[in-house]
């Protein structure tokens, strides 16, 4: 059974079977101090049904996204907002911003198609233990 989906905290959606997508994940958890951030793959009902909330393409979309209430943001926005969301030496990244879109995502774009050949395929999502579990929507 899924837990309610948090109103008021940022929701990264990641690809579960992506190694680098899971281990983006684990590098957000241990620097989330005050534990903001909650996860749902894209794969679950929890993931298709936000993406389709908010205008998202439901199948095909392997990207990294924040769900921040009304916003939602993809690729390199996504990765620039949880950043800045974390703060400190994270939050140095926050000047790339102003670059064109179509140039970050290109450097985005480049990785996320070649993530599984450079990073693996795991045959199901990762399962989160301990207190993490309880950010984890599905």
């Amino acid at each position: 059974m899924s837990k309610e989906i948090p109103e008021d905290a940022p929701i990264v959606l990641f690809d579960g079977v992506c190694n680098l997508c899971a281990g983006f994940v684990q590098f957000i958890v241990p620097r989330d101090d005050e534990e903001i951030f909650h996860f749902a793959s894209l794969q679950s009902d929890v993931g298709q049904r936000l993406l389709a909330e908010h205008g998202l393409a439901e199948d095909g979309l392997e990207s990294i996204v924040l769900i921040e209430g009304e916003d939602a943001y993809v690729k390199s926005a996504a990765v620039l907002r949880i950043g800045e969301r974390l703060g400190g030496v994270y939050a140095l990244g926050r000047p790339l911003r102003y670059l064109p879109r179509r140039l970050r995502d290109l450097g985005y774009d480049v990785v996320a198609a070649n993530r599984y050949r450079v990073f693996g395929k795991k045959d199901q999502c990762m399962m989160p233990t301990g207190n993490v579990q309880e950010r984890f929507l599905d």
